[in-house]
C-alpha cells in the first residue's frame, strides 16, 4: 500500500488508540517531570548528606533526563507517525514501547522493595499498553510498509 492507497484505507482502531496514547504519554511525561523539577519534589543530589540518598536522587534525575531527551521525542514521533501510518512512526512506537517496558521494570522493582512512587503509579498503565502494543504493532507492520 503506497501514498494515496494508504491514506484512503481506514486506520485500524488499535493504531488510532496507540497514536492518541503516545501523544497523551508525551504530555503526561513532560508535565510530570516539570512538576518534579520546578516543585523540587526530589532534592538535588549534591544537597543530600548520605551517599545512598545522593545515589537515589541521581537515579531519579537520570530518569528525568532520559525521559526528556529520548522518551518524550519518541512518543511525539510515534503519535504522529502512527496516525499517518509511516514506517518511522512504527519504529518510534516500538522504541518507545521498549523504553516503557525497560524503565517500568526498574521502577516497579524499586517500588516493590520500598513504597509505590507517584511515577510508578502514574506510568504503570502506559507500560501495560506497551506490553500489548509490541505484538499488536508487529502484526500490523504491513500497514506501515514495514516488512513488506
Amino acid at each position: 500500500m503506497h501514498g494515496a492507497e494508504r491514506s484512503q484505507a481506514a486506520r485500524p482502531a488499535g493504531i488510532t488508540f496507540l497514536a492518541i496514547v503516545n501523544y497523551v504519554a508525551c504530555g503526561v511525561t513532560l508535565v510530570f517531570w516539570a512538576l518534579v523539577y520546578v516543585g523540587q519534589l526530589v532534592p538535588l543530589p549534591g544537597t543530600l548528606p548520605s551517599e545512598a540518598e545522593r545515589a537515589n536522587a541521581a537515579v531519579t534525575y537520570g530518569f528525568m533526563l532520559g525521559d526528556v531527551l529520548y522518551s518524550a521525542p519518541l512518543l511525539l514521533l510515534a503519535g504522529l507517525g502512527l496516525w499517518r501510518r509511516r514506517p518511522w512512526g512504527w519504529l518510534a512506537a516500538q522504541m518507545a514501547n521498549a523504553l516503557w517496558i525497560y524503565s517500568m521494570t526498574v521502577i516497579l522493582l524499586r517500588d516493590f522493595y520500598s513504597r509505590w512512587s507517584p511515577g510508578g503509579l502514574l506510568f504503570v498503565p502506559f507500560a501495560a499498553i506497551a506490553l500489548w502494543a509490541v505484538p499488536y504493532l508487529w502484526i500490523q507492520r504491513r500497514a506501515f510498509q514495514v516488512g513488506s
